[in-house]
């Protein structure tokens, strides 16, 4: 079993961008292609930036939590001191203790712990290179250490083969690395795997990777994945160790949060590639393209300003548009543009769509569209496996290492808001009830189990904050309680317990649709004690805290609470567009609450909630009065829209 790191050239970085840096098209891969057996696959180092040393640690403890997590955020310095046959890593007590302060177990050394004959690593030169720490065990001891000349690496290998079962090799850079890789391949028992790293270009990076293994079952010539990620060509760090002890039918311990890796479908270099180049950029773009989303909408407020005319089909074409940008970005993350030409195409779709949508729809039942494509659609791309919102400016950012698949916390809150909307816009005008009560529950049920099927959303919170904003928002539409109380206190209940009742049947779900290897009963059998409890929430709401200080973060917090307050208190003159509504009422009442818990229960935190506020912000209910409306029922129109509507001549 080999373990080898292979140098590359420099990557490039996205313009603009220090220290977010993606491999380019620059050959690494083509030659790994060209070496007969080897299934490829692109790696997630760690989560956010990473030094070298960082990365081997996760490695050894087939577990990671994000940098910014612990107490320090570099990895203590180490080194290889020789010892006998062997080495220990000098600096190991401080990285045990950093692990240790961590808010999550980890056993740095557990792979090679786990193994009988521990780990040996071989090096060039005279005193090795710091990718030995990934053979050394929990102790920092590595069981045997060979160092000497690059002529002479591959009879060192073979000879530590024999006494370890997994040997780390370091291999020269260019030509002669390329030539010793394809001699180990060579020469590989059907039983022995050969795992090839790209050695990361700087200390301190946020670089995706390119893998290389030879030995899984599938054959060579295939794209890599894993449980891990549940996406096709994309594998993590942690899942290295379980592959390891996969191999040798070693136990993985309970610790290791990775898990075995897989073949996925044939080798399509130049579609690997793409999606390499395409996962770093998408966080440098994001807020830019939300930018010129915002600008254009103002500018084309500031012209709707001058024609009082079209100020109201304007501003509700605008928020039109807003919603329907779950959509939009869809359409660059299949044809991976360059940023200035994916800018302009979001804003286009974006506003032609809320234009389209406002002339097709009678006001207030426009939402129904953009909700109703928005979910179709991002079921279809799950189930199809197609990953263009992973591709996505609002997916969820595998390039960060914290999610790879599903729903990501971008869109938890904003889709909780549009569906709760289009539900008001289908029952409009509307009436207290069991009927609109059972609708709005009926919606409430479907986005939770798209929000949190393993094969679809994937995301815990995202049962959480739908259900507890359609368990409020239901409550509000059924009828009115008479002067006994008692059917308040049921009413608090089934808003308390909903979300309860949502988490066990993702349970379910979970079971029967990723046969309990889904996102939501893989983090429940990882919880062993009260002290993995307590290290699950101290680690979401340390990063959740970290996130409220992000950017402008801080700004858009604030100004998402006065909007709310404002609400709030003035709810009749938001309402009054909608006369009062009480299905419009639900909605934004209901979604309001779904930002807000959802800023409680994930770790993004204040994101969500500045998401929902703004998803709300831009429903149809600001947009005064429409020039072509539904009437109530027997021909009566709202109050508010008969002082909006000149009467027909």
């Amino acid at each position: 079993m080999v373990l080898a790191f292979l140098p590359d050239p420099p990557t490039a970085q996205e313009p603009g961008k220090a220290g977010r840096s993606h491999s380019p098209s620059n050959g690494f891969e083509a030659e790994l292609a060209s070496i007969g057996g080897i299934s490829i696959g692109i790696m997630s180092a760690t989560q956010g930036q990473y030094t070298t040393a960082q990365l081997l640690l996760d490695i050894t403890q087939g577990a990671r939590i994000s940098s910014s997590a612990y107490e320090h955020l570099r990895a203590p310095a180490m080194s290889l001191v020789a010892m006998g046959a062997g080495a220990r890593v000098s600096g190991w007590a401080a990285a045990r203790r950093r692990a240790e302060d961590a808010p999550q177990l980890l056993r740095p050394g557990l792979l090679a712990s786990t193994i009988p004959t521990g780990a040996a690593y071989a090096a060039i030169g005279a005193s090795g290179d710091i990718d030995g720490v990934a053979s050394a065990d929990e102790r920092g001891l590595i069981a045997g250490y060979s160092l000497g000349p690059a002529s002479t690496l591959l009879s060192r290998i073979a000879s530590l083969g024999r006494l370890s079962q997994l040997v780390v090799a370091d291999l020269p850079g260019g030509p002669a690395g390329l030539e010793d890789l394809r001699a180990l391949s060579e020469s590989r028992t059907r039983d022995r795997l050969l795992i090839v790293l790209e050695r990361p270009s700087a200390e301190l990076v946020h670089q995706l990777l390119w893998v290389g293994i030879a030995g899984l079952a599938g054959g060579g010539g295939r794209e890599l994945s894993s449980q891990t990620t549940n996406e096709r060509g994309l594998i993590a760090s942690v899942d290295i160790a379980p592959t390891i002890l996969a191999r040798l039918h070693l136990a993985r311990p309970a610790d290791m949060r990775g898990f075995p890796m897989r073949t996925d479908g044939a080798l399509d270099s130049a579609s690997l590639r793409g999606e390499l180049s395409r996962l770093g950029v998408i966080g440098h773009r994001r807020l830019r393209a939300l930018g010129f989303l915002l600008c254009a909408l103002v500018l084309l407020l500031a012209v709707a300003a001058a024609r009082p005319g079209i100020r109201a089909r304007a501003l509700r074409a605008g928020g039109l548009a807003v919603l329907w940008a779950p959509v939009a970005v869809l359409i660059p993350a299949a044809l991976e543009p360059s940023a200035p030409v994916e800018y302009a195409i979001i804003v286009l779709a974006c506003l032609a769509l809320g234009a389209l949508t406002d002339r097709l729809l009678p006001w207030p039942r426009a939402p129904l569209l953009p909700a109703l494509v928005a979910v179709c659609v991002l079921v279809a791309d799950s189930l199809a496996g197609t990953q263009l919102l992973e591709r996505s400016l609002l997916g969820p950012d595998p390039a960060l290492g914290a999610r790879f698949y599903g729903i990501g916390n971008e869109l938890k809150s904003g889709l909780a808001v549009l569906a709760f909307a289009a539900v008001a816009s289908a029952l409009y005008p509307s009436a207290r009830g069991r009927r609109a009560a059972t609708a709005m529950a009926a919606a409430g049920i479907l986005l939770a189990a798209v929000e949190g099927s393993g094969r679809i959303g994937a995301g815990v919170g995202g049962v959480i904050l739908v259900s507890a904003g359609a368990a409020v928002a239901t409550t509000l539409l059924l009828a009115r309680p008479a002067a006994d109380l008692r059917p308040l206190g049921g009413r608090a209940a089934l808003v308390i317990l909903s979300p309860i009742a949502g988490l066990l049947a993702l349970a379910l779900l979970d079971l029967l649709t990723a046969h309990g290897s889904g996102h939501f009963t893989g983090s429940i059998l990882h919880v062993r004690s009260a002290a993995d409890v307590r290290d699950i929430i101290v680690r979401r709401y340390s990063a959740a805290f970290k996130e409220l200080g992000n950017h402008a973060m801080p700004v858009a917090t604030a100004l998402a609470l006065l909007i709310s307050a404002r609400a709030v208190a003035g709810r009749v003159h938001l309402l009054a567009p909608v006369g009062s509504d009480p299905a419009w009422a639900a909605a934004l009442t209901g979604g309001l609450t779904a930002g807000a818990v959802g800023a409680l229960s994930e770790d993004s935190g204040p994101v969500l909630f500045v998401v929902a506020v703004f998803t709300a912000a831009c429903s149809p209910t600001s947009g005064g009065g429409p020039p072509h409306t539904l009437r109530r029922r027997h021909g009566a129109q709202p109050r508010a829209l008969k002082r909006s509507c000149p009467p027909a001549r």
